[in-house]
């Protein structure tokens, strides 16, 4: 995490670049190589399965002007090589000719099947993004004199929302946390996380204690789930950590609902695992126990950053099957603020796992700024613990 982290993804993006490069000129390519082919071999032989190939390759690739240009190219290739060797008016240079029109009217319309069927992606995207920003907006850098970042990584690509979940809320009582994990996937799991941020949001402003901020979710999701069958109601509950920074006390209330532990990262490079003292059941299941919940009380010391995740980091693997450690790989290391965090985070967990996560990734972050720490972040080079770069 650190320098060589940087050093992998500057070559993965260079040879990302090789490869659009090529992409873009492969279509000229295989027009030249059918050139060369057809001339350096015997009369037998002939360059039309690479003239035939270049416009259907260019018709996904290029706006239809670039996919009607290379299947011109294509065919007059086709006719100046005849010219040259004397057959133009042969059977097979006909049919050869008419070969590569052909392909290059079908390349056309896949053109613009492509290029309709983009545009409709592009829309279904837009939609998704909005969606996206609806129900988990992007929280201010800085929230009742904390710092704050905050990602949501989706496992499948061109998704953008699911089952986590995180809000951030600036209320009387302090800064108010919430990151949590709804069981399931697709449409009724984003209908339980909009049950639980809205009722997030308003018990957050409403309750003066993070105990009944909890009983709050609860019943929310107990009332929304025998209102609609998607929710699940028999058997759907949802993980949850709750956390309240009340200003200018230096500490941190937690209540646990059967969620993966948040992390306190010390400015020292120390690293606490913050486990609750009783376990308790997620949101959703109280008809399994009931017990009052109690928030936990930890010293949140300046330049502390506390980070809350859900379990696609801790659940992260790699291809032998390894769990992603966060203690681990985060112990000893020193970052300049929260947003440098999760950047580190998430690019250590591509690589831990190849680029193929399986579950969503909610990641928050938030940090107390230390003395004489200036009100912006600081861009200075990630150190570890000894001070040596990383």
């Amino acid at each position: 995490m650190g320098q060589q982290g940087d050093e992998s993804g500057a070559a993965g993006t260079g040879a990302n670049r090789l490869i659009r490069r090529f992409v873009r000129t492969l279509p000229v390519l295989l027009v030249l190589l059918g050139l060369v082919f057809d001339l350096a071999t015997p009369p037998n032989y002939t360059g039309s399965p690479f003239f035939s190939a270049a416009p259907l390759v260019a018709a996904p690739l290029f706006a239809l002007g670039t996919t009607v240009l290379t299947g011109a190219f294509a065919s007059l290739a086709v006719v100046a090589l005849h010219v040259h060797h004397g057959t133009t008016w042969r059977a097979e240079a006909v049919t050869e000719l008419v070969t590569v029109l052909t392909v290059s009217v079908l390349a056309i319309l896949i053109n613009r099947v492509v290029r309709r069927s983009g545009a409709q992606l592009a829309s279904a995207r837009g939609i998704a993004e909005a969606a996206q920003r609806a129900v988990l907006p992007t929280p201010a850098d800085r929230i009742g004199g904390l710092h704050i970042a905050a990602r949501y990584v989706a496992a499948e690509a061109d998704a953008f929302i699911g089952g986590d979940l995180y809000a951030v809320q600036d209320t009387p009582y302090g800064v108010r946390l919430a990151v949590g994990d709804v069981r399931g996937k697709g449409l009724g799991a984003v209908e339980a996380v909009a049950v639980v941020l809205g009722a997030f949001r308003e018990a957050a402003e409403q309750e003066p204690a993070l105990e009944g901020v909890a009983r709050r979710l609860e019943r929310a999701l107990a009332r929304e789930g025998n209102r609609r069958d998607s929710l699940d109601a028999v058997e759907g509950f949802t993980t949850c950590v709750l956390a309240e920074i009340p200003r200018g006390t230096g500490t941190l209330r937690i209540v646990n609902r059967g969620h993966p532990e948040p992390l306190l990262l010390g400015p020292d490079g120390s690293l606490a695992v913050l486990h609750p003292g009783e376990p308790a059941l997620p949101l959703g299941m109280g008809e399994l126990g009931s017990w009052p919940d109690r928030a936990e009380e930890w010293p949140f010391p300046a330049g502390a950053t506390l980070l809350l995740h859900t379990d696609g980091l801790s659940e992260a693997r790699d291809g032998a099957g390894e769990f992603y450690d966060p203690p681990a790989r985060l112990r000893g290391r020193i970052f300049p603020g929260p947003e440098e965090v999760l950047d580190a985070l998430i690019t250590d967990v591509r690589r831990h796992t190849g680029g193929g996560a399986t579950d969503d990734l909610a990641l928050l972050a938030v940090a107390r700024p230390g003395e004489g720490q200036p009100t912006r972040r600081r861009t200075v080079p990630v150190v570890r613990r000894d001070g040596g770069a990383v």
